[in-house]
């Protein structure tokens, strides 16, 4: 089924990027349940199901993420990049009736296995919270780094080409028709279904773990909301390419695997958890290499955003045999 949204002159102007960490870890957990997600995250989803298996709240989590996702799972963020905890006290502070009505909705006759919406909210929130810390946080600097990345293609999009012009490049499956966004395929009569946004504007959001799809928010009680496929998630759970032996044995291991990561721009965060060091580790081995010309820092915000020198691609290049 399609799905119109239908945007206003003053909602147009209210479209807005953001990224939700609660709810790449909602859709991490569905992935890890072997619901959605793609072949791309099974090196990360070989490892998560170990984890998820001893969930306490396991059978709870299956019943609201095995088939249809209720809304209230996916509070839409109010900045761009909120913290997890922040996105969570939200949903802990999710109207109980409207709880109640999204479980009905998406779950039918299950919806009575639930607990109240009170204990329901306290008991899935906790096992969020938890399926947080040790399937995504370990993993966060590199997914927040493509999630970043791809906010800032889609905001040159914005410049270039307008509302429009963003919208074009979204997905083969959202297509914007003056003033109505049209999201799954083709729109056939008496087969669509309308959204109106209700003067809150749009948010757009990238995906890690719903990557290749669209998602959206049939039912939204603010801003209505697309969750699109993120570029770059093909490349995220790629191994770190092993250094030159001969170079590691002169600047040591961990310098000599961060130059050889340093191709392309990364973040102290992506850094770290490519190669498996905390972020302090990383900012002391490339204050070192940043002092020795091998590598050069940017910063775009707050985010540092670090890359090699041609000295230092020239020491990583492998000899011709």
């Amino acid at each position: 089924m399609a799905v119109e949204i239908r945007l206003s002159v003053a909602e147009v102007a209210r479209v807005r990027l953001a990224v939700s960490p609660l709810a790449e870890t909602v859709l991490g957990v569905r992935a890890a349940l072997g619901v959605g997600g793609h072949e791309v995250h099974r090196p990360w989803v070989r490892e998560a199901r170990r984890v998820l298996a001893e969930e306490s709240e396991l059978p709870l989590l299956r019943t609201l993420l095995e088939g249809c996702l209720p809304s209230f799972l996916f509070p839409v963020p109010e900045e761009r990049l909120p913290a997890f905890d922040t996105e969570l006290a939200g949903l802990r502070a999710a109207n109980p009736a409207y709880v109640t009505a999204e479980c009905a909705a998406a779950l039918g006759g299950r919806a009575g296995e639930l607990p109240s919406p009170a204990v329901l909210l306290e008991r899935v929130a906790d096992a969020l919270a938890r399926c947080h810390v040790r399937l995504v946080a370990p993993h966060w600097g590199r997914m927040r780094a493509v999630l970043e990345a791809d906010l800032g293609r889609r905001a040159v999009a914005l410049v270039d080409g307008g509302v429009e012009g963003l919208f074009a490049q979204l997905h083969t499956d959202v297509v914007w028709r003056e003033g109505e966004l049209v999201v799954h395929g083709r729109r056939r009569s008496g087969s669509a279904w309308t959204v109106e946004a209700g003067r809150h504007g749009l948010v757009l959001m990238p995906s890690v773990f719903g990557w290749p799809d669209v998602i959206v928010d049939y039912s939204p009680r603010a801003a209505a909301s697309i969750r699109y496929p993120a570029s770059g998630v093909g490349l995220l759970w790629e191994q770190p390419r092993p250094s030159s032996a001969g170079l590691a044995a002169v600047l040591g291991r961990t310098r000599a695997a961060l130059l050889a990561e340093l191709g392309e721009p990364l973040s102290t965060p992506d850094l770290a958890a490519r190669l498996g060091v905390t972020p302090g580790a990383v900012s002391q081995h490339l204050g070192a290499l940043r002092g020795a010309g091998l590598v050069t820092t940017s910063r775009t915000g707050r985010t540092a955003v670090h890359l090699r020198t041609p000295t230092g691609t020239a020491l990583t290049a492998q000899p011709l045999g």
